[in-house]
């Protein structure tokens, strides 16, 4: 019997990216289906950080990318930022200092009634195995619970793709397992195209969906 069809959802038909140096990245095609996470790696320079800013739409002004992004059939390289719905997670979790936890995935949660929008948070924080930590503030987490929150963050923006730059670096190897854990199972549950840069070949999701960058 086969095997369920899934759609791909995020489509990467990169055909050159130049630096000032140079060409970085050339004839690189993805595809990603929605609930899969792609994993990228490859030394320090290759440009793995680069490709992702390409989908983000935070590439910097001195890169020229020349190709094309589709998310969900829409062409999204030639829209703004804000607009692309595509998260990003970094292994650095950029938590705002001066707010609570839960004041921090506040600021992420779409428009709309004050009691719905918070609900939302904490069902969230939930999620990550937090649900005691909304009134904490950020400095007094460990730095497993502070990426936790940082996904919570990321996941309730509502992102149609996902882009996870090294999210597991700075965690010991148990807490790296049970982020990856959470983190997969999240994309998974929301068919969330995901594309995961790392140097680390046990963070590989799935090895049929992996692409070395030379």
């Amino acid at each position: 019997m086969a095997p369920p069809y899934t759609p791909t959802v995020l489509q990467i038909r990169l055909h050159r990216l130049r630096t000032p140096a140079g060409l970085l990245l050339h004839d690189l095609e993805l595809d990603v289906p929605g609930g899969a996470v792609h994993t990228v790696m490859g030394a320090s320079g290759a440009g793995k950080s680069s490709l992702l800013a390409c989908v983000c739409g935070t590439l910097d002004d001195g890169l020229q990318f020349d190709g094309t992004v589709h998310l969900h059939g829409q062409r999204i390289d030639t829209l703004s930022t804000h607009q692309r719905r595509v998260g990003l997670l970094l292994q650095d979790d950029l938590l705002f200092a001066h707010l609570s936890v839960l004041e921090n995935l506040l600021f992420a949660v779409p428009a709309g009634p004050k009691a719905e929008r918070q609900a939302l948070a904490l069902a969230a924080l939930a999620e990550v195995e937090l649900a005691c930590y909304a009134d904490a503030n950020p400095a007094t987490l460990s730095g497993g619970q502070r990426s936790r929150v940082a996904l919570a963050r990321a996941l309730l923006a509502r992102p149609l793709a996902l882009m996870l730059d090294e999210p597991f670096a700075k965690l010991d190897t148990p807490l790296r397992q049970r982020m990856r854990e959470l983190l997969f199972g999240a994309v998974a549950a929301r068919d969330i195209a995901a594309i995961l840069v790392t140097h680390d070949a046990a963070d590989v999701a799935d090895m049929q969906r992996l692409t070395q960058l030379s």
